[in-house]
């Protein structure tokens, strides 16, 4: 084994604990902290693979600007994780059955492509463009349809969390911006006019006490 499979092992090792300990993490912070920790796991073994325009691409997307989202999010809504986590361990070993039948499914989707004698060979004048033009080239006119898909995805995840933050809160104050456009001069200010001097009552009044 060379240090490259021993450097991919470690690293693997690492991004398979970020990932149980981000849903097994009591405090939802946590949790993103180890997603982050997972992402750059992730994108040392891109890096490993030689495929640095997609580590570099995981690091700036995922980490610098998707995991500084879910943090404003998890903080504002102030979830209390032990209400989403209450028969956790009873529902494990379906999961785990799940997510055994998922990695399955997708090992052999992607195994066929790791095999590199039947790799086709490339073009000579292809691979003077660079892996980031060929990623583009073929992102944006064989894979056009389901980036488009994949952005509409995004597009909704992010108006559904900003639906949540706007929900009502009882201890939040709380303006309805239409009331305000809706307000004028005469509902805000109003001019009453007074004498200047007030004349002092002729009679003096009596208390009630010290009537005969």
């Amino acid at each position: 084994m060379n240090i490259t499979g021993a450097l991919f092992y470690l690293f693997s090792a690492v991004l398979l604990f970020a990932s149980w300990r981000v849903i097994t993490a009591r405090s939802t912070v946590h949790s993103a902290l180890y997603l982050v920790l997972a992402f750059a796991n992730a994108s040392v073994i891109w890096m490993l693979l030689r495929a640095e325009f997609l580590a570099i691409a995981l690091v700036l997307v995922y980490v610098g600007a998707v995991m500084v989202l879910f943090l404003f999010v998890v903080m504002m809504l102030d979830l209390k994780g032990d209400e989403f986590r209450e028969g956790f361990w009873k529902h494990l070993p379906l999961a785990g059955l799940i997510g055994a039948v998922i990695a399955l499914e997708m090992a052999l989707v992607l195994l066929p492509g790791f095999r590199l004698a039947e790799a086709p060979v490339l073009d000579p004048a292809l691979a003077k463009l660079g892996n980031t033009r060929l990623l583009g080239i073929e992102v944006y006119t064989r894979y056009l349809y389901p980036l488009q898909i994949a952005a509409v995805l995004l597009l909704v995840a992010m108006v559904a969390a900003i639906a949540l933050t706007l929900r009502r809160r009882k201890d939040s104050r709380y303006l309805d911006p239409s009331v305000q456009v809706r307000a004028r001069k005469a509902d805000r200010l109003r001019i009453v006019k007074m004498a200047p001097v007030v004349d002092a009552p002729a009679t003096p009044a009596t208390p009630a006490g010290d009537q005969p």
